[in-house]
C-alpha cells in the first residue's frame, strides 16, 4: 500500500488536478503489479498560517509524505530510482506553480503492521495478490 499524503497551502490544486494526480499515482503502482486499490492519495489543505518553511509561513507550499508498505527498495540504487520516478510524477503538477516550495519523502513501513478491511494482504506477487489486483478489491484467501 502506498499512501500519498499531500499537504498544501490553499488554492494550489483544483478538484480535477487532484483527481488527475491521484489517478497517475494509482496508474504507476498498478503498472508495477500492485492492486490499484492499494494506492491511496489524501490531499490535506493547510492554511498559510499553519504551513511553515524555515520557520516562516509559506505563501505557497507543498509537502508530500509517502508511505510504502507493500514493496520495499532493495538498496541505494533502487531508492534513487524510486525518488526519481516520484519526482517525475510530481514535477508536471508542481513546477507550473511559480514560487511554490515543494518537497517529498518516502518511508518504507513494515508490511506486518498492515491490514485492509481486517485482512492481511497476500504476499507480493502471489496468485492471491494477483486475484486482488484483478478484482480491484480485498477478499479472504
Amino acid at each position: 500500500m502506498p499512501l500519498w499524503t499531500i499537504h498544501h497551502t490553499p488554492g494550489l490544486f483544483s478538484d480535477a488536478e487532484k483527481h488527475e494526480l491521484a489517478s497517475r499515482v494509482a496508474d504507476h503502482y498498478e503498472a508495477v503489479g500492485l492492486p490499484r486499490f492499494y494506492a491511496v492519495t489524501v490531499f490535506q489543505e493547510a492554511r498559510r498560517e499553519d504551513f511553515y518553511v524555515g520557520g516562516e509561513p509559506a505563501e505557497a507550499g507543498i509537502r508530500v509524505v509517502i508511505d510504502h508498505i507493500a514493496r520495499h527498495s532493495t538498496g541505494p540504487d533502487s531508492r534513487r530510482r524510486t525518488a526519481q520516478w516520484i519526482s517525475s510524477m510530481l514535477r508536471p503538477h508542481l513546477e507550473k506553480r511559480p514560487g511554490v516550495h515543494w518537497e517529498f519523502h518516502a518511508d518504507e513501513s513494515s508490511e506486518e503492521l498492515w491490514m485492509i478491511n481486517g485482512l492481511v494482504p497476500p504476499p507480493g506477487g502471489s496468485a492471491e495478490e494477483k486475484a486482488w489486483a484483478k478484482d480491484n478489491a480485498a477478499s479472504p484467501y
